[in-house]
């Protein structure tokens, strides 16, 4: 596979554990050889070049801080290896820890401060360097969801403030999704498809893609002049798509309209309902059993009730058809 990060670009590598997306990553670091293919950086081979001379920096998953120095120290170790002299390295660790908002922690240890705090420190270490790429590798997988959150926002505000080119590697569709100008979905060592996180999820070019990104409902349908007709609805479809035929048509559960209705047109029953906040998840059933999965206002899907007739309709939104 071939993969381009032009200057300044956030690029999140999405997919299945075991993949490869990690395996990218460390062989950009060269923390890992490639087994073919050359690492080019500014026009330059650097596949033979070591880790430490590839000018970039590396955050992982685990903080990865010494212990035994305090956070404007591990900022600022990587200058002192470069020989940066003790008033210059100390004022840009302060600088960078400014940046991702610990400068008041300056000299706390590892153990005094929280996950998301010890993350920002290693996000501050690998730039303080002013590296040519940063690498990311699952950076926030080990921290919980509301501070991952909110250490997703500062690092895509970092990454722009400071114009690094960037590779991010991570399971979290919704983080992949938030924070990046492009996702790259692999499957089994190949990116399947690059995009814009919008393209990605609206457009995928494969069923993989279409299933992988988001929740997706598997319907009967039949396809014939460029749409698809399922459960009674026209649904347009996504270019390769099946071109004719029976086909299972690939809709997304905000594409689904969930009406209540008398028993004799009803064509599903509501099996379960879930309140999410701004919006709601109602499963139906189908009359044949297929379960279907609709995403609501939280208001509509407040009308609705376990056991109750409905009406599913599709709305006109472009799906991808496969073959059954």
């Amino acid at each position: 596979m071939t993969l381009t990060l032009a200057p300044g670009e956030l690029v999140v590598l999405l997919g299945p554990s075991g993949c490869g997306k990690t395996t990218a990553l460390r062989v950009l670091a060269g923390l890992e050889d490639a087994d073919s293919g050359h690492v080019v950086v500014n026009g330059k081979d650097i596949s033979s070049v070591p880790t430490s001379k590839r000018d970039m920096g590396m955050v992982f998953q685990a903080y990865s801080l010494f212990p035994h120095m305090t956070a404007q120290e591990n900022v600022a170790f990587g200058l002192r290896l470069r020989g940066v002299d003790a008033a210059k390295r100390n004022k840009t660790a302060d600088e960078y820890l400014e940046l991702v908002g610990l400068g008041v922690q300056r000299d706390r240890y590892a153990h005094q401060m929280s996950g998301g705090q010890q993350q920002r420190v290693a996000l501050a270490r690998a730039l303080a360097i002013q590296p040519q790429v940063l690498l990311l590798d699952e950076p926030l997988s080990a921290l919980d969801a509301k501070v991952r959150v909110q250490l997703r926002d500062e690092i895509r505000r970092i990454q722009l403030e400071v114009g690094i080119t960037t590779l991010f590697v991570t399971h979290d569709q919704e983080e992949a999704l938030a924070i990046a100008d492009r996702v790259g979905v692999m499957k089994a060592g190949k990116i399947e498809q690059i995009d814009a996180p919008e393209v990605i999820y609206n457009n995928p070019n494969s069923a993989f893609v279409a299933e992988f990104i988001g929740s997706t409902n598997r319907l009967v349908g039949t396809v014939s002049g460029g749409a698809a007709t399922v459960l009674g609805s026209q649904v347009p479809l996504l270019p390769g798509s099946v071109p004719s035929g029976a086909a299972v048509v690939l809709v997304r559960p905000e594409a689904v309209r969930v009406m209540p209705a008398d028993p004799a047109v009803a064509n599903a029953r509501v099996v379960t309902t879930s309140f999410l906040g701004a919006h709601g998840r109602v499963q139906v059933r189908l009359h044949d059993e297929t379960l279907v999965f609709a995403q609501l206002t939280s208001v509509n899907t407040a009308e609705l009730f376990a056991g109750q007739a409905v009406l599913l309709e599709l709305a006109a939104v472009p799906a991808l058809a496969v073959a059954p």
